[in-house]
């Protein structure tokens, strides 16, 4: 690390310390904020640990979605992000308007929904998910007569298929998973035939078809550590595989597609981290009314998960 780097970090652990604030980081971030990030995770995992911590202050390294998740489960808290402008494209596919036209041709469905969506969305659901959750929420809704999913078509069509259930799809996707060809996944077993195929359930259902695990980011790290393969082929947006080889220094990981690179999750640098603690900005706050809502789908989704 260079001289001007160390200062940068070292104003950033001060200004933490100043104002009580704690930095989360998605594991799709750049590694030079992962390094400086008190926690590292998936979307929700780190919006559950923001609750959960004593800071007054959470810089939220991810894109807009993650942040107003946070503020809907820390009201109390001051949530920053350190460029506001990272969006997702995903949860952008769908609005609050579109999904109560589909409830209202649906009067008989529960709408469950990914955590890639607004706030505002999020407050239409009656039960969020997660890519890790997903086929669970969906199997403990046996009495429903029928399930609508939103927004991800994909990982809509893997959770239909564990789960048996027929369910209402949204034409949502995630435009950085699907760049993850089949033929990625083949050329890179010609490559490393020893290599167990780990990807995640927003990619393509052919692709989903040949992996060894389906899995989110969170359970891949976990996947990683604990099966005795020493080499993985990691299918899902490059910025995990620099967590997975800090994790796993003994371990091999290649990444399926290069191809695989989310824009939105590359825009936040140290530099902008630096500059949220100084100015403190740019809060995400989401109106209570929306939050209230919003959290009930959020907590009937932990009751079952």
């Amino acid at each position: 690390m260079i001289k001007e780097d160390k200062q940068l970090v070292s104003k950033i652990k001060e200004l933490k310390k100043k104002h009580n604030a704690v930095i989360l980081a998605h594991n799709y971030q750049l590694p030079e904020v992962q390094d400086i990030a008190d926690f590292r995770g998936d979307s929700l995992e780190l919006s559950r640990m923001a609750a959960k911590t004593e800071a007054k202050v959470i810089v939220f390294c991810g894109v807009y979605f993650m942040a107003e998740t946070a503020s809907i489960l820390s009201p109390d808290k001051l949530v920053i992000m350190p460029d506001a402008s990272a969006g997702c494209p995903m949860a952008d596919m769908m609005t609050a308007d579109d999904l109560q036209k589909l409830k209202k041709a649906h009067p008989q469905a529960v709408a469950v929904g990914y955590v890639n969506t607004s706030a505002a969305v999020k407050a239409e659901l009656d039960y969020c998910c997660t890519s890790t959750n997903a086929v669970k929420v969906i199997n403990a809704l046996k009495d429903a007569k029928e399930i609508i999913f939103v927004p991800d078509k994909y990982l809509a069509d893997y959770a239909a298929k564990q789960s048996g259930r027929k369910l209402i799809i949204w034409h949502g996707f995630c435009p950085t998973h699907v760049k993850i060809l089949p033929e990625d996944l083949a050329r890179e077993k010609r490559f490393h035939p020893q290599a167990k195929v780990m990807v995640h359930p927003e990619c393509l259902p052919q692709v989903v078809a040949l992996a060894d695990a389906v899995l989110s980011t969170s359970q891949m790290a976990k996947f990683a550590k604990e099966d005795p393969a020493k080499e993985f082929i990691v299918g899902t947006e490059s910025g995990l595989v620099y967590r997975l080889k800090q994790d796993n220094p003994d371990k091999e990981f290649y990444l399926a597609s290069e191809r695989a690179v989310c824009p939105n999750m590359k825009r936040t640098t140290q530099e902008k981290v630096l500059w949220a603690l100084e100015e403190l900005k740019d809060e995400v706050k989401v109106p209570e009314e929306i939050r209230k809502k919003a959290r009930l789908a959020i907590e009937r989704m932990l009751e079952i998960a």
